[in-house]
């Protein structure tokens, strides 16, 4: 459950434009260059995105890890801690691209 809602956050921030409106509408008129700074960062989280994806994938098809509920929570653990850090990443990104 909290692996969805993590991924829930991460796509709406990412994907459904709460990072561009969190950072860049300030003043009501939307900063294009802050926008692709947010997408920047976007793309950059994709690096902890894909693998959290696939270890909640191999995780939940695998009959053996989920038979065995320490792999099974270090599996899903490992997916939250990625998902949290993707949404550091594209934090972090928009505000340095707020600043910029």
């Amino acid at each position: 459950m909290a692996n969805l809602t993590l991924a829930a956050l991460w796509t709406f921030t990412a994907l459904g434009g709460w990072g561009e409106q969190a950072f860049c509408s300030a003043g009501g008129t939307p900063d294009q260059a802050c926008i692709g700074g947010v997408h920047d960062a976007v793309l950059v989280s994709l690096a902890a995105v894909i693998p959290a994806v696939g270890i909640i994938l191999v995780a939940l098809v695998l009959f053996t890890s989920r038979r065995d509920p320490d792999r099974l929570s270090g599996m899903l653990t490992a997916a939250a801690i990625l998902w949290v850090f993707a949404e550091g990443v594209v934090f972090l990104g928009g505000h340095l691209a707020q600043t910029a």
